[in-house]
């Protein structure tokens, strides 16, 4: 077994800024980075030296510094209903992240008075840190703090895991981690999923942020096309300080006029997360009040029933009249597009707001001996 230090001197394949600058280093085209990935997607037993039909430069060069895998699933927990899959992915440093697979029949419901055409589809929740520094207060991972950020073929490599399991047609950055806190290794792991071999179309990937100013100024010109999605979770700057510690440093008034910015440069929909807390943010009066900061957007509300984390909960859930009341507020004041999210896997600790890495979380999954051993039923 190789040191922990020899360990750490590798670097994921799938690292596209480490790959190809060291395939330059060594006189070998960039080019062949897809033709790469795609080897290693499709040959997951196979070394980086048995890959066919590379220059022979790129052989000593792969075996030395690459590996096709730092990571790997440490375990995997189903939901009773099988709809959604959480996986205990553990880094070559020895840290764990959560991803979730959540999947869902698009043919349920109608579009345009017709039945919705397609089948199952599976989106892929990923983390994009180990813990997380906003604290916000009704969240489980930041509960843990902040440990470290991943690198972009650590966050790629949640979606290689996740597709031996199920074809991913989504990916939302709303597991552990602030996204834009992690802003490099966050866009250079998109560029490689809406690259070849993946290709996962931009609208098709959504990245949640508390709020980072700075970063979302220039998200639109980095990754244009991509959904954006931002936890809002209070119409006003008091409450949202009182709920997210981090929303001091990035004021109400000023986040409402990047959005604004951002939305007139890309002429998209902005994602809003909202998550009802009873007796904190879900009055009548937060309705209005949500309804009034918002009327000048191109929006979508996504009321988030709060998943409560055991021992951590200081809140309660809203009950579904009150929901329901906010719902209708938006829609029929404001006319703002508002949904409720169905919630999945909070029975295996997989919904939102609930993903953390702890004793308990560990002891309580089944653990695999290789992914191969994964069965999703």
């Amino acid at each position: 077994m190789q040191s922990g230090k020899n360990t750490m001197s590798f670097r994921s394949i799938f690292d596209a800024g480490e790959l190809k600058s060291e395939l330059e280093k060594s006189g070998v085209k960039p080019s062949f980075m897809p033709y790469i990935w795609k080897q290693v997607i499709q040959n997951p037993d196979s070394q980086l030296d048995q890959i066919p039909s590379l220059p022979s430069a790129a052989y000593p060069l792969l075996t030395s510094k690459f590996k096709t895998l730092t990571s790997c699933v440490h375990s995997a927990m189903d939901s009773s209903d099988q709809l959604t899959t959480k996986l205990l992915i553990k880094l070559q440093n020895g840290a764990l992240v959560e991803a979730v697979i959540m999947k869902y029949d698009t043919r349920l419901g109608k579009y345009n008075g017709k039945p919705r055409p397609g089948g199952m589809r599976s989106t892929l929740c990923v983390s994009s840190q180990v813990g997380c520094k906003m604290g916000c207060t009704f969240c489980a991972t930041g509960s843990m703090g902040f440990k470290s950020n991943l690198t972009s073929g650590e966050i790629v490599e949640q979606l290689v895991h996740a597709s031996r399991i199920s074809p991913i047609r989504n990916v939302v950055f709303m597991g552990m981690g602030e996204p834009l806190n992690n802003y490099g290794a966050l866009v250079e792991a998109i560029h490689v999923m809406t690259g070849p071999p993946f290709h996962l179309s931009p609208k098709k990937i959504t990245v949640s942020t508390v709020g980072i100013i700075h970063a979302i100024k220039k998200l639109h010109i980095d990754l244009p096309g991509l959904n954006l999605a931002v936890s809002l979770h209070a119409p006003v700057q008091e409450i949202r300080c009182q709920i997210m510690p981090a929303a001091r440093a990035f004021p109400l008034v000023k986040l409402m006029d990047t959005l604004q910015e951002y939305q007139k440069n890309t002429q998209q929909k902005i994602f809003i997360e909202y998550i009802m807390l009873d007796g904190v943010n879900d009055e009548e009066q937060n309705a209005h009040q949500l309804g009034k900061l918002l009327e000048t957007f191109q929006v979508v509300v996504n009321l988030i029933p709060f998943n409560p984390i055991g021992d951590l909960s200081k809140f309660s859930t809203s009950n579904e009249e009150k929901v329901s009341s906010f719902q209708k507020i938006l829609r029929g004041t404001y006319g703002i597009r508002t949904t409720v999210r169905k919630e999945m896997g909070q029975d295996i600790s997989g919904a939102c707001g609930q993903l953390v890495v702890n004793k308990r979380s560990i002891e309580n999954t089944v653990l695999l001996t290789d992914i191969e051993d994964l069965q999703v039923r």
